[in-house]
């Protein structure tokens, strides 16, 4: 079964399936998806939940064992297997198959993918896994549709505006999906429910803070380490959540890794630009970001976040924002040859 976002939340009141998998890359689909699943897994007696990251030399026998052990504290539990490069593997295409055809006892499995290449969606593991598997696609919204898809956010908050204005947002927040949740969050937390005017959804977009995460991304793109420590001083001071910071920066990069795929493949640069949905100035911004960073760098930028996300949630022990710090640093300062 495949679904769309929209939906998954009315599958969900049916009751939880054995397994899902969220393919895609858009990061707000991501976080929202995992939250409802997880919130429905709450509600239906799931009290065990395991989080597992597939990195290099990842052992896929603790699969196998995890479905061999009897929970001490559950009867239902959740696991969530996220493979961030999409490439499994040889053992761990064998491991996914293995779920496929026998789910795990009394377990909820979420596979957690990116947007995969042909190559990844036409092999067997994939094909496995879809034929048993809730799939729901993790698309971004076209930026023609992204006016009514803020329509629609406001909506829920009891809130509504102009076309006009609608298209402002929109273009201000150029089709990134979490910049535009952030916008209409803040539009609820403002002001009541009912019409907002032009003017004041205008002052409250504009009405930024001194420092955002999204300066951030664009500091560390052109390769301005001193502007990278500025910002990332100043939102410290600002008291910004890590968590805040850690996802625009995943917007920010993973295009770049989406380029550099395609130019490996012999793909034209500009055509894979439009793809990856960079356009006008921010072209300039993410050519001297490619002619610094190579393919390896970016996807170990893009695992070490996976690690920070997992760091400032508690499941792993350490300082969040020292490792934003020491990445965001890291990249800024990388010179190309």
């Amino acid at each position: 079964m495949r679904l769309a976002t929209t939906q998954l939340a009315s599958h969900l009141k049916q009751g939880l399936q054995a397994l899902y998998v969220l393919v895609g890359d858009e990061p707000l689909a991501q976080r929202e998806s995992l939250d409802a699943i997880r919130a429905a897994a709450r509600a239906q007696g799931y009290d065990e939940r395991n989080s597992l990251m597939v990195e290099r030399y990842f052992n896929w026998q603790q699969i196998q064992s995890y479905g061999q052990a009897i929970s001490l504290f559950a009867s239902l539990r959740l696991l969530e297997i996220n493979i961030p490069n999409g490439k499994p593997g040889i053992d761990g295409g064998k491991a996914l198959q293995a779920i496929a055809s026998k789910p795990i006892a009394d377990t909820c499995v979420v596979i957690i993918l990116p947007k995969l290449e042909r190559e990844a969606k036409s092999s067997a593991w994939f094909t496995a896994l879809e034929k048993q598997a809730v799939t729901i696609a993790l698309d971004e919204v076209e930026a023609t549709h992204l006016p009514k898809w803020i329509a629609s956010r406001l909506a829920l908050q009891g809130q509504k505006t102009s076309q006009q204005t609608l298209e402002f947002l929109a273009h201000q927040v150029e089709g990134n999906l979490l910049a535009a949740d952030q916008e209409v969050q803040k539009l609820g937390l403002l002001y009541p429910q009912g019409e907002l005017s032009d003017a004041i959804v205008r002052e409250a977009v504009l009405n930024v803070s001194r420092y955002d995460a999204f300066q951030l991304g664009e500091a560390v793109l052109a390769g301005d380490a001193e502007r990278t420590v500025r910002i990332l001083q100043g939102l410290q001071d600002e008291g910004e959540n890590a968590v805040a910071v850690m996802n625009p920066l995943m917007w920010a990069l993973r295009p770049l890794v989406r380029i550099k795929q395609a130019e490996a493949r012999g793909e034209n640069m500009a055509t894979a630009m439009t793809n990856a949905r960079i356009y006008g100035d921010k072209q300039a911004l993410v050519k001297r970001a490619l002619a610094r960073l190579n393919l390896r760098q970016l996807e170990a930028a893009l695992q070490k976040l996976a690690d920070i996300d997992r760091t400032a949630k508690g499941v792993m022990i350490g300082d969040a924002w020292l490792e934003i710090s020491r990445l965001c640093f890291g990249l800024a300062k990388v010179r190309g040859r």
